[in-house]
């Protein structure tokens, strides 16, 4: 029997169906408790590093704690993010409000940008100072163990959110995740600054919190680059791509699958379409059927809108089969990455002349803009059958 830790309770306790990720009353339940937890947290531990800096008049500390001040203001804009995400589509917006959760993130990163800027300048300040501001720290184990504390309270935030983000692939958790991270390590050079400032007569404080500050910046810089990522567009999970084919190959009378396209509209939306290949012979009703039947199963099983295309495809037929293999012979040639789809062809009514019409797949990083591949592949294809001439289509993977 599998061990419930103590993390795994509260969010049983707090979440009715924990493992529907995709699920909006869910991720409503997640965002809610998530925000609770860390408003909680981060008073908490603004009070326990405020009572340290005013002990120890250290101002990294004193930074470290309106750092966590900030994080509740974050854990309010990841609530407020989430649950206008989780809200379902209507008439101006068909396709949900998951994007907004990308917006959520987009805001946390600049908040965490913000304070790394904050601390930055302070932690220069300090460290320009030099002994004046050495003379005036102060430090003893009951600050240490408050700080400790406050270390192992954003370690456990850590855990939560990492938890909570994977769970219900949501990227404002992860991102939340990272910052309790950073927190942690960013107090414990605290910790590391603050203790040897005066042992070794040095402005460490200073330069603990410049260093601090540069770890939060650089969070807040990889976040927001995520982000953006998401919001403009990168490709699919190739995990989840090859789920799609898989599903889709499944089927004996589908030989093929190509110009698999998936658009996200938030980590519980998407929706795609692919092109599927079967043999020109095939029934066109049982064709329709068995992509109807292709298309509700990826949705129950993967919850994506897929819509397939039915591609015909010409078999056994001596010309077709012989331009293929010439064009396959060509393009291996050029580039052993290209491969090509939708082949067919037409000839006049002597049959004296033959046109292929295909598309070509071609990996961005070739050298080769489109025009010059698809001018490559046509004078190759000249050279070796003079009655041959080509349609082509470039799509890049």
């Amino acid at each position: 029997m599998k061990k419930i830790t103590p993390t795994e309770s509260l969010i049983r306790f707090f979440v009715k169906n924990p493992d529907s990720a995709s699920d909006p009353a869910t991720r409503r339940q997640y965002a809610v408790l998530s925000s609770a937890v860390g408003i909680i947290c981060n008073i908490f531990l603004f009070a326990v590093k405020a009572f340290s800096a005013y002990l120890t008049h250290s101002a990294a500390v004193f930074a470290d704690a309106f750092n966590n001040l900030s994080d509740c203001g974050s854990c309010i804009v990841t609530l407020l993010g989430c649950r206008i995400a989780s809200k379902p589509a209507d008439k101006d917006h068909p396709f949900g409000h998951g994007r907004i959760e990308y917006l959520t993130t987009l805001i946390l990163s600049v908040l965490i940008i913000t304070m790394g800027v904050e601390l930055l300048r302070d932690s220069v300040s300090v460290a320009v100072k030099g002994r004046a501001a050495i003379a005036q720290l102060q430090f003893s184990k009951s600050t240490m163990i408050l700080l400790i504390i406050a270390i192992v309270v954003k370690l456990w935030m850590y855990i939560f959110n990492t938890r909570i983000g994977k769970r219900i692939n949501s990227s404002v958790f992860i991102a939340s995740a990272r910052d309790s991270l950073n927190d942690s390590v960013a107090t414990a050079l605290t910790i590391a600054a603050l203790a040897l400032s005066k042992p070794l007569n040095l402005p460490l404080d200073g330069i603990g919190g410049i260093i601090v500050s540069l770890i939060i910046l650089k969070s807040g810089y990889e976040i927001l680059r995520d982000t953006f990522e998401e919001i403009i567009g990168k490709p699919a999970d190739p995990e989840l791509t090859a789920k799609i084919r898989e599903i889709v190959t499944s089927n004996p009378r589908i030989i093929g699958v190509h110009d698999l396209i998936l658009h996200s509209y938030g980590p519980t939306k998407a929706i795609g379409s692919c092109h599927a290949e079967f043999r020109s012979t095939e029934s066109f009703m049982d064709v329709h059927d068995i992509a109807d039947s292709t298309e509700r199963e990826i949705a129950e099983k993967l919850g994506i809108s897929m819509t397939i295309h039915m591609d015909p495809v010409l078999m056994d037929d001596a010309v077709s089969d012989s331009l293929k293999g010439l064009l396959t012979e060509i393009l291996a040639a050029i580039d052993k990455r290209l491969s090509y789809h939708d082949f067919r062809i037409s000839q006049n009514q002597c049959q004296t002349h033959t046109h292929m019409i295909f598309d070509i797949s071609a990996p961005y990083e070739l050298k080769m803009n489109d025009n010059e591949l698809r001018d490559t592949i046509i004078a190759a294809i000249t050279e070796k059958d003079g009655n041959c001439t080509a349609s082509i289509t470039i799509d890049r993977e």
